[in-house]
Order: structure tokens, then C-alpha cells, then sequence
């Protein structure tokens, strides 16, 4: 890329390249240092004044740390120094420049952001980065733009993040859009002098073919309908042309909200560790879905039900250890509270069929007590007396299969016998643990290596109704994680809803990691 060079600026960065670079000859002194014992790099520039490129190379790089925000980075985080200090003060410009410089480097390699509390998914791994190695090549190379360039690149799916988040900032400066009112479900066909209008607008912003079509005005039609289709898509939603609660929702957020989910799903894979060997189990969380890898090969995937927001899915990092056939079920007091005590209310006898007990501390010991005996309107629903437990059935809440992963949230993988809810794009329902669409071939997968364990085996075992466990010759590792941008076979760019809102969390530790800096003017660069 050629830089134009505004008269000031390349004056300031001539004089740097001349002088300055005469003084890189001479050992540096203690006020010529850069902090940490880094010297001003080499290449901005360490060699006689007259270097041809010298002027270019401090060009480049001012330009592109000023570009930072194509990484999803801000600028204004590193303080580069103004084209004024240049001239003014030469060794300071220098020393000031490659600070800004090795800032960014550090955190394009490592992320701004290192850890937050949590969130022990953020896997951070700085013996993967050999961060004193690129901090060295900052120091010599004489192309230190180009380095940021290669660092940008390093984490994994980031040209097509970087590609995606140019987009979406395209999106964004076409304006502000005003929010579709009310929540009724917009169906094709339907005539609405408000809500089609402002729903086609919308849709304008990002769908250049609608953009381009005839406006059909108050009514709900093939074309428009075609664009909500492709928005669906686009979107991981079922595609079925209605807009109904979760699109309102979507379509309704601020563009900023996919813009800082794009930076916070470029820093997340920043320093990222390498996957444990052999087998593993990895559950997206905001992505409905789990997986087991070997190596980089996925042997088997499959939907998942996760924690709605009240009651969210906490991220682990944890080992499943056993299997339980036909478990019975220990409702936890908040479930039961405020779950089943209205069910109890409607008609005890119907819990009674579907497994439930209930059972009492009398002189120290748990008693049953039939629920039919219970007054329960007089039961307060912020205090539950009564201990709930579902017998292994049909109807049991954890279905036939348990997955057994030891962990302080009393957190597991099980069966469910609610199919339906899998064919749901958002699947957010669950009290915390995580629902599997297809269990029994999960099942099969971690038996393999156990001694006297097969699948045959295992059907057998559910079939009998007894409730019994296997343990696993070798635990496995699980992860539950959170990435709600998720790229795709092809490069393409997937964004799930921030259910949990952790990626706005992260966004603001972003900002937060260390003060803006006050006053930096932007030198008057152009590219052409």
C-alpha cells in the first residue's frame, strides 16, 4: 500500500529517520530506552539517515497501529504519539512509537482481554505465543506494519472475522434504523401500514437485494419475505418467513451489539491453548451444540438444550467420569419451588403419576409423604419444606441417561424426554444442565475402551429399568464454552443471540483493560 505523505507529518518522520537514526548507532542511554529494557526498534529506522523506505516504514506503521480497529481493537488504547512530537522531539516519537507499537503486538497475540472472572473457558496460552520472539522481530524488522499485519492473522478464522466485522461496520454507517413495534408474530401475506414498512427498512440495511427491489408497502410480500428468509438463514434461525419473538429481538438490537461480538470473538481466540490429546467433549453454550473432537476431527455432533438466562449453563472445564442408566431425578429446592409447586397445586395426583415423591424430615430422618395429604396453597413459594424426587420413568426429567461430570454446580449431560424442543433454533430452557439430542450416541462413543462395556450392553442396561452406572475406563475432558460467533465451513460468519450477555461483559472488559488516552489526534494519512 502506498501512503500519501501530508506535507507536516512526512517532514516530522524525515527528520525521525535522519537524526534519530544516527543515535540508534550509539548505544542507548537510560532516557533513550524504552520501558521493560526494549530498545526503539531497529527498523523505524536503526541505520544511516539517508535509508531509502525509512520515511515509508514510519508511515506504514503509524497508519496501520491507527487501523487497529480492522482487528477490532481501539486505537485510542495505545497511545500513539502525535505527528507534532515528531518534530518537536525525535527520540521520543520513536521511543513513544514502538511502545504503541509493542502494545498492540501484545495484545493482537496474547488479547486485550487475559482472563475475567467466570469464565474459565477463556483458554489463554502464552508459552503458545512466543511473545519475546515477536517483541525481538518488532525491535530489528524493517517492516514493522507488516508484523502487526501477521499478527493480526495468527488466531484462528480471523480473516474471515476481520472480513466479517468490515461488513458489519459497513451496515452500521448506513444510520440508525427505527425498532419494529409490538410483539405479534409478522406472517407473509399479512398487511400492516406500520410494522412491514419498518420491517423492510430494516432488512434494507444489510440486504442490498431488497434494498434494490419495489417498495410493496404496508404488505408482507414474496420479496420481502425472501430477504426475511435470508436473514434467518444468515442468522442460524428457523427459516420459515414468520417473524415472530426471537426475530423481533434480533432484528430489533442495536448493529453496535454484532460489532462488538465480532472484536470480542477476535480477542477470545488471541493466545488461545491448544486442545488436550485424544478425545474430548466440547459444548457451545450460545451455540446449542456439542460436539466430540479428536484432534480436529469431530466424530460426533449433535443439538443441545442449554440453561435459559435465569438460569444459566456456567462455564466448566471438567472430566465426565461415569455413566448412570435409568437416574432418578433430585430436584433442586429452586426447581421445585418454583417449578413443581404449582403443579402440585393443580393436581398432585398427576405428579404422582409422572414419579414424583415427596419426602419430609421427621426426628432426623426423611419420611414419604403422600402429596395428596399436603395442603399445598398453604405451602409459601419463597420457603419449599419438602424434599422432591423423581423415580427413573419414561416422563423422568432426566430421561434414561445421565453423564456424570463432578463439579462444584451439580452440573451434568442427560437424556430429556421434551423431543420437540430440539427442533427449536434457540434452545435456552433448561434449569442449567445440559439436554441431549441424541444420548444413546454419546453413549457409545465414551464406551469404547471400557472393559466389558458395549453399546449391546448399555441398551440392555436401560432396558432393564434398573438404575445402575458404568464407570469409564478413561474420563474424558468437557468443556462448556462460550462463542457465540461461529464461523462456518466456507468462511461463513454465523452469530448467535448473547444469551447470557457475556460477550457484552467482555466488550466492556475490553474497554476497561487499561485508560483511554486523552487527546491523540490522528495524523493525516490517506491511502489510495
Amino acid at each position: 500500500m502506498h501512503i500519501e505523505r501530508r506535507p507536516l507529518l512526512a517532514a516530522a518522520l524525515a527528520f525521525v529517520a535522519g537524526p534519530a537514526a544516527a543515535q540508534a548507532q550509539r548505544p542507548a542511554t537510560p532516557a533513550m530506552e524504552a520501558p521493560g529494557g526494549l530498545a526503539p526498534p531497529a527498523g523505524l529506522p536503526a541505520v544511516p539517515g539517508t535509508v531509502p523506505g525509512a520515511t515509508d516504514a514510519l508511515l506504514r506503521l503509524v497508519d496501520r497501529l491507527l487501523r487497529l480497529e480492522e482487528d477490532g481493537l481501539d486505537p485510542r488504547h495505545y497511545a500513539i504519539p502525535d505527528s507534532t512530537l515528531a518534530a518537536a522531539d525525535p527520540a521520543a516519537f520513536r521511543i513513544a512509537l514502538h511502545q504503541a507499537s509493542a502494545a498492540a503486538l501484545t495484545d493482537l497475540l496474547l488479547g486485550r482481554v487475559r482472563d475475567l472472572p467466570g469464565r474459565p473457558d477463556l483458554r489463554r496460552d502464552p508459552s503458545a505465543v512466543n511473545l519475546q520472539a515477536w517483541l525481538a522481530e518488532l525491535a530489528a524488522t524493517p517492516d514493522p506494519a507488516g508484523l502487526l499485519d501477521r499478527a493480526a492473522l495468527l488466531p484462528r478464522e480471523a480473516a474471515a472475522l476481520k472480513a466479517e466485522l468490515a461488513r458489519q461496520r459497513q451496515v452500521a454507517a448506513r444510520g440508525a434504523f427505527t425498532p419494529i413495534p409490538g410483539e405479534a408474530t409478522i406472517d407473509p401475506g399479512d398487511q400492516d401500514p406500520i410494522r412491514v414498512p419498518l420491517l423492510r427498512a430494516r432488512l434494507a440495511v444489510e440486504d442490498a437485494t431488497l434494498a434494490a427491489a419495489p417498495d410493496a408497502g404496508s404488505r408482507y410480500d414474496t420479496v420481502l419475505e425472501a430477504a426475511v428468509r435470508r436473514w434467518q438463514l444468515a442468522n442460524g434461525l428457523e427459516v420459515d418467513g414468520r417473524v415472530g419473538r426471537i426475530s423481533l429481538g434480533l432484528l430489533n438490537r442495536p448493529l453496535g451489539d454484532r460489532i462488538d461480538q465480532l472484536r470480542v470473538a477476535l480477542d477470545m481466540r488471541r493466545g488461545a491453548g491448544t486442545p488436550p490429546p485424544g478425545r474430548r467433549v466440547e459444548v457451545n453454550v450460545p451455540d446449542f451444540r456439542l460436539r466430540v473432537m479428536e484432534g480436529d476431527r469431530e466424530l460426533l455432533g449433535m443439538a443441545v438444550i442449554v440453561g435459559q438466562p435465569a438460569r444459566a449453563t456456567p462455564m466448566l472445564n471438567v472430566r465426565l467420569t461415569a455413566i448412570q442408566f435409568n437416574p432418578p431425578w433430585g430436584v433442586p429446592e429452586r426447581n421445585a419451588r418454583e417449578d413443581l409447586l404449582p403443579r402440585f397445586r393443580r393436581d398432585p395426583q398427576a405428579m404422582m403419576d409422572k414419579g414424583f415423591r415427596v419426602f419430609s424430615l421427621v426426628g432426623g430422618e426423611r419420611m414419604e409423604i403422600d402429596p395428596r395429604t399436603i395442603d399445598w396453597s398453604s405451602i409459601n413459594g419463597r420457603r419449599f419444606p419438602y424434599f422432591v424426587r423423581q423415580d427413573a420413568s419414561d416422563f423422568s426429567a432426566l430421561g434414561r441417561i445421565k453423564f456424570i461430570m463432578p463439579n462444584g454446580e451439580d452440573i451434568y449431560l442427560h437424556d430429556t424426554p421434551d423431543r420437540h424442543l430440539f427442533r427449536r433454533p434457540d434452545r435456552a430452557f433448561s434449569s442449567g444442565c445440559i439436554r441431549l439430542e441424541r444420548p444413546n450416541e454419546l453413549m457409545g462413543v465414551l464406551l469404547e475402551g471400557t472393559p466389558g462395556w458395549s453399546l449391546a450392553r448399555a441398551e440392555r442396561m436401560l432396558a432393564s429399568r434398573a438404575t445402575s452406572v458404568a464407570s469409564l475406563a478413561r474420563s474424558l475432558p468437557v468443556r462448556l464454552y462460550y462463542e457465540t460467533v461461529v464461523v462456518e465451513a466456507g468462511g461463513r460468519v454465523r452469530i448467535r443471540p448473547d444469551i447470557y450477555r457475556l460477550d457484552a461483559a467482555y466488550a466492556r472488559a475490553m474497554v476497561a483493560h487499561r485508560p483511554l488516552v486523552a487527546g491523540m489526534n490522528r495524523p493525516q494519512l490517506s491511502a489510495r
